[in-house]
This record gives C-alpha cells, structure tokens and sequence, in this order.
C-alpha cells in the first residue's frame, strides 16, 4: 500500500477568523471556502491508504476535496465552485508527502460523470441524426445513374455500390457509427472510473456513488480496495454509501460530529439507517 500525500493542514478556525476580522465582514458564500470548515471541527487531515470524508450535504466534504486537489495541482476535468478568496485560503493551506505525488494523480467528481454521460447523449443523438440523412441517401443512391469520370469519382461510386448490394439496414449501421448506447449510465459511470484511475497515483473521488446502482457500488468498492492493493493508489473518498464506507482499512473522519475518527463505519448514521430498515424487514426477505 502507498502513502503519497501523508498530512494536510488547514488555516484554522483562529487563522480564518483574523482573516474575516481584516475584511470587517461576516462569513458568507462570497468568502468561500472561509468559514466552511471550521463548523465541521476540521482543522487537519492525517492520512491512511484509504481515507474517506463522512458527513451530509453543506458538511464541507467537497470543500475540503477541492482545496487538497488545489493546493497539489490535481489534474481534473469539471470547473467547482469558488470565490475571488479562493486561492488565497490554499495559500494557507500546508501539505506534507511521504513521496512526490505522481504525474497521473487526479481529481474525480460525480459532475465528471455527468458530463460524460451527457457527451454520449450528445454523440448517439448526432448519430440519430446522421442516420436520418442515411436512409434519404440510400434510396437516392440505388436510384442513382453515375458514371466515373475521374479518380475523385471513385468514393461516390463505392457507396453506389454498397446501397445496391447491401439491405437498408446493413448499410446505415456500417455508415452512421456505432451508437454507445449498449451501456447503461451506471455501466459508463463505472467504466469512467475504471478507465481514468491510473496505478500508482493519488485520487480524490468526490461522491462516486452517484449514478450507480448498489450493485455497481460493490463493484466499484471491490476495483477501488484492489487498486489500493495491488497497484499502489492512494484515495482520499467523501461518501454516503456503505459499501464505499466499508473499504478495508479506511480511515473514516465524520464531518457531522466535529471531525471524529469514527472506529467503525457500523457507527455512522447513514449505514444505521439501512441496517435499522432492513432488520425492520428481515422477515419478508426470510419468506419462502
């Protein structure tokens, strides 16, 4: 297992409040992410193989993800949210590495996801389009009298043939482009992950569970403890889901309750309540 990033450090609810008190001001979004962290008691973070940021929507989980990803220079797609105070609350910030964190290391968010899941909406509906336009051109083309005058005629006179030797169907799906729409979203979201999580580097995954069925949750939790396993990743994880929570090893800080060192994920609120409904309902699972 590697430890890239071993600490990292926050200006502190002292620090901030000086800084607050020189703009004679009071905290607000305009001075995100001042005033942020403090409410949650998170002032440092010491860090595991795996370490995962617990706590409800506003706690600061992805607050505190994207001041890591910016004082280290994370490579990352998505634009997030900040304010004209931004860079200066990084400057602040104090990082410690038990190594140089490597080239590949990056930031991974669920708008990550999102967007390429709308660029594949975007390709299969040009797709769609394109084979609109097809099914004109087939039948124009097997009505079609030509003669090649030249060696720029050649291509128009291939696809002459092709629409005369070939049925409709075969001869849009070998013209138009294969349509990705064989994947679910949960199948492509899993995939994205799988595909930009390179070995031996540092991620930082803001909420990875959105956009997949528990089903690809455990199967994402089982690639992402390999990856720390077997090919050296180091993860830095905000999360609700249980089966991310429950990644061997991890170090669990709860955001909800002043940042404490949780000793098992079993503890957490959100685990409790499914296993507070399930248990509810264990009698209807036990039918035969």
């Amino acid at each position: 297992m590697s430890l890239f990033l071993s600490a990292f450090y926050f200006p502190g609810e002292e620090a901030e409040s000086d800084f607050m008190f020189g703009l004679k001001t009071t905290y607000d979004q305009s001075v995100y992410p001042y005033g942020v962290l403090p409410k949650a008691g998170l002032n440092e973070i010491i860090f595991r193989p795996v370490t995962i940021l617990y706590g409800g929507n506003g706690s600061g989980k992805s607050t505190a993800l994207n001041v890591i990803a910016e004082k280290l220079r994370l490579n990352r797609s998505s634009a997030y949210n900040r304010s004209r105070f931004f860079e200066n609350y990084v400057d602040n910030c104090r990082a410690t590495w038990e190594e140089a964190i490597p080239r590949g290391s990056r930031m991974i968010t669920s708008d990550d996801v999102f967007d390429m899941m709308l660029d594949i909406r975007a390709l299969n509906e040009g797709i769609d389009r394109k084979r609109e336009t097809l099914s004109e051109d087939y039948y124009a083309l097997k009505r079609e009298r030509f003669q090649v005058k030249s060696l720029d005629d050649l291509e128009h006179l291939q696809r002459i043939n092709q629409a005369r030797s070939k049925t409709f169907s075969r001869f849009i799906a070998g013209e138009s482009g294969k349509s990705v729409r064989e994947r679910s979203n949960g199948e492509s979201a899993l995939l994205y992950f799988q595909s930009r999580i390179e070995m031996d580097t540092l991620c930082l995954l803001d909420e990875p569970e959105n956009s997949l069925s528990p089903e690809n949750q455990l199967i994402l939790a089982d690639f992402l403890a390999e990856s720390v396993r077997y090919c050296g990743n180091q993860l830095i994880i905000s999360t609700h889901s249980p089966f991310l929570l429950a990644l061997p090893g991890a170090k669990i800080i709860d955001l909800d309750n002043h940042s404490r060192i949780v000793g098992s994920w079993t503890e957490l609120k959100n685990p409790r309540v499914y296993f507070d409904f399930f248990k509810k309902h264990a009698a209807e699972f036990e039918e035969d």
